[in-house]
Formats: structure tokens, sequence, C-alpha cells
């Protein structure tokens, strides 16, 4: 997103906390459910969201159109978010549907949160993203935007109900069974990185031959703190290929210590 729509999702997800304050877990999940919906709608609809997001219609204009379109569909205050969404200025159509989207999400950690459960829905979020990404066969499927939609919720179904939260469930179902996934591993470990920033951390994906002791997270992350200036919580995967050493990440900044990136840059210079 650039200037413009940024701006426009910082005032939607203005309204999204005056909407939901002292909101139960319930209703919480109720209202993300009926903007992952919304969004799936826009998603589909190409001329719909490019007549929410014209920049040369009237704000007002806009608004209107979206309450005459899902007033009857959900509920008054999901009408109120979407309403609030059509008469911000957006960058492109696909910012639009990209917003519903972040604050269906929103939502679903709001009720997270409200139920007592973020922390552990950002470590179900985690793990699930790891058993994607460790099975070539279920992250083809469910990467796979031509799949019916509908086979990857059943599937989903069966790999998640009764499981795992039903927030981590509801996020993982509404965002693996888009139109546009892209990579599968990637989405939900999006959701698990939202879920941690709501907790007031930034993660650092660590990747290690064999697994670290509680005294060896605690010094990564306090070293991890030190060098960002900010909370820094540990996502750590035990990799045997790695041969020892670690591969950390935090956003786009890769820390490769590994001793097999240490071969590899050691043949380079041979080979050199």
């Amino acid at each position: 997103m650039d200037a413009s729509s940024r701006a426009a999702l910082i005032a939607s997800r203005e309204r999204l906390a005056e909407t939901t304050s002292g909101a139960a877990g319930p209703g919480l999940m109720a209202l993300a459910d009926e903007l992952f919906a919304v969004a799936r709608l826009l998603d589909g609809h190409v001329s719909l969201r490019r007549a929410l997001s014209d920049p040369a219609g009237k704000p007002a204009d806009r608004a209107g159109l979206a309450h005459r379109i899902f007033d009857s569909r959900v509920s008054a205050a999901a009408v109120d978010l979407v309403e609030t969404v059509a008469r911000q200025r957006w960058s492109r159509p696909l910012d639009l549907v990209e917003a519903v989207e972040t604050l269906a999400t929103d939502t679903a950690l709001d009720a997270a949160e409200a139920r007592g459960e973020l922390e552990g829905v950002e470590d179900e979020l985690f793990r699930f993203g790891r058993i994607v990404g460790g099975d070539p066969q279920l992250s083809r499927i469910l990467s796979d935007d031509a799949a019916p939609a509908e086979g990857r919720a059943a599937l989903l179904d069966r790999l998640l109900s009764g499981r795992v939260s039903p927030v981590t469930e509801q996020l993982v179902r509404n965002t693996l069974t888009a139109r546009h996934v892209g990579n599968a591993e990637v989405r939900v470990e999006r959701l698990s990185e939202a879920a941690s920033a709501r907790r007031g951390r930034s993660v650092a994906h660590v990747t290690t031959a064999v697994a670290l002791t509680a005294a060896q997270e605690q010094r990564l992350r306090d070293v991890l703190g030190r060098i960002y200036g900010r909370t820094i919580g540990l996502q750590v995967t035990v990799d045997p290929e790695v041969l020892g050493g670690l591969v950390v990440r935090v956003g786009d900044e890769v820390i490769d210590g590994s001793i097999a990136n240490r071969l590899e840059v050691a043949g380079r210079r041979l080979a050199g």
C-alpha cells in the first residue's frame, strides 16, 4: 500500500476499535466472519470493488452504495465498517479488499484477546505454518488457487477442528480459502506475526540444528532485543540440515550463522 491507502487503513482500523470496544468473544468472532465474507465478495466482483473505491465518486455516495448492498446481508456493525472503508481514498481497488481482510483479522484477534487465548492462538498459528511448510503435498493443495475453496475448507476442518482454538480455526479457514492464497505457509506465518504484534512483540524465526534450552532462548531474546531495540519473541524450528549454529529471520532481515551456510561459503571460495 502507498501513503494514501495506508492512511485509509489507519482510519478504518480506528473505526473498528471504536465499534468493537468492550465487545465479547462470540460477537467479535461473528463480526470477523462477516468481514471475511465481505472481503471474499469484493474480491470476486471487480466492478463492485472499483465502484466502492472510485476516487472520482463522493465518499458519501460510495458509503451509500455500500449500505444498499450490505444492509440486508450482514450486521449493522459490519455495514458501518464497510461504509467507513468505502469513504476512504484507496490507491487501487485491491487495497480496499486487503483492508477489509485486515479488519476481519484484527477482529478475530480481538476475539482471541477477549477469550484470553491470544498467546495460544499465536503459537497454534506458528505450529500449523510449520506443518504446512514441512508437507509439500499439503502446501501445494492449500496454495492452489484453482482448487475448490470447499475442498480446502473440508481439508482444514479435518486438520484443525477440535484441535485448536476456534479463533485459530477461523483465521486459517478464512485465509486459506480465499480466491488468491499465494504461499499458504507464508499466509499462516503472517497471521502468527499479526498475533505476536498484538502482544506488543516482534517475531524472530529461528532455525536450529538442535532444540534450544530455556536459558539459551532467553539469552537469544535478550541479544535480539538489544539489536532491534524492542521486545522480540522467538518461534523456533529444529532442522538438522543446518548442522549447527542458528539461522535467525526478523522481518526481511536474515542472520545466517549456521554451519551449513559457512560450509557453502567456504566451498564457493575454494571453487572461485
